[in-house]
């Protein structure tokens, strides 16, 4: 399903190069942390078990959504460049998880609480990211700078409206995360379903007031996940959501039909927090066997900038 602009056709030079002027980008809105990841940068990980209820057998061959369950690390973050920003301050709210296969391989689902993405290729991500930064230059405040940004680039609407209308959230265990792009599940007799992947938490959706928010502390919220560890479990369930013909599957910037077809194929159990692992990369594009990527050019580029970013905060530790 890959057409000839996703940059999983392009030469691999191209590529990279984009991903270097995008992580530099990024680097140019908060300037450069050392040893930190340059979008999501200040995050708490957890140790996890994913155990799947079988369902998903019918539609995908993946070797961890079957009926064996599968140990995980889960990463909670703020979406910010800046790891010294308060959680108040970083509305959206990321999870990322790496399942570990049985054949001793990995693979991650990367989600966050916005349903879709505000840029439709990595040159419009680029672009977004650079106005932004000459857009603070300027001292816009946030509602100003939203406007200039959906103004020059009307896919960033949707996204920016869906972040217009969050509310703080009291927990990260209690958010509901979006994997915003599609993939494509393939079933034993090679037919292909386009999906997304829903994160649903068990203890249910709350948020906080503003004023309620401003009272806590800079890093409540890993504060809060750290005693609720200590006191129970946190569960999400996965949910998967089916595309029906005309729904797109290569613009992150474009929501589905809510009346889309939705089972719930397994349940994540955090059981305590961890130190994050020094090596541990979060790839949304590292998919394993029964499932493939689709034509979104936004998930091709994101193993590339990544990576990019990974070879950076390495050499930086």
């Amino acid at each position: 399903m890959r057409d000839s602009s996703s940059p999983g056709s392009m030469p691999a030079a191209e590529n990279n190069g984009l991903a270097a002027e995008a992580v530099d980008a990024i680097e140019g809105l908060s300037g450069v942390h050392p040893g930190y990841r340059r979008a999501h940068a200040r995050g708490i990980c957890c140790r996890a078990v994913f155990r799947p209820n079988g369902l998903a057998a019918a539609f995908t061959t993946a070797a961890h959504l079957q009926e064996q369950e599968s140990a995980a690390v889960v990463r909670f973050s703020g979406s910010s460049t800046d790891p010294a920003l308060a959680d108040l301050l970083s509305p959206a709210k990321g999870i990322a998880v790496q399942f570990s296969l049985p054949d001793g391989g990995t693979t991650s689902l990367v989600g966050a609480t916005l349903p879709v993405f505000f840029a439709r290729t990595p040159e419009s991500f680029i672009d977004i990211v650079r106005t932004a930064h000459k857009a603070r230059e300027g001292n816009l405040g946030p509602l100003e700078l939203i406007k200039e940004i959906t103004t020059h680039f009307s896919e960033s609407k949707e996204s920016f409206l869906s972040l217009n209308k969050l509310k703080p959230p009291a927990s990260y265990a209690e958010s509901h995360y979006y994997c915003i792009h599609v993939y494509i599940f393939v079933d034993a007799q090679g037919k292909k379903h386009p999906v997304k992947f829903e994160w649903v938490p068990d203890a249910g959706v709350r948020n906080l007031s503003l004023t309620d928010a401003r009272q806590q502390p800079d890093r409540y919220l890993e504060d809060e996940l750290e005693l609720r560890l200590k006191a129970e479990p946190v569960v999400f369930q996965l949910n998967v959501i089916f595309g029906k013909d005309g729904d797109p599957t290569s613009d992150p910037t474009k929501a589905w039909p809510e009346d889309r077809r939705q089972i719930e194929i397994g349940r994540l159990y955090l059981t305590e927090v961890i130190t994050e692992p020094e090596e541990l990369l979060m790839d949304p594009a590292a998919v394993t066997e029964g499932i493939e990527l689709s034509d979104d050019p936004i998930l091709h580029f994101r193993r590339t900038a990544y990576g990019e970013s990974f070879h950076r905060r390495r050499g930086e530790q």
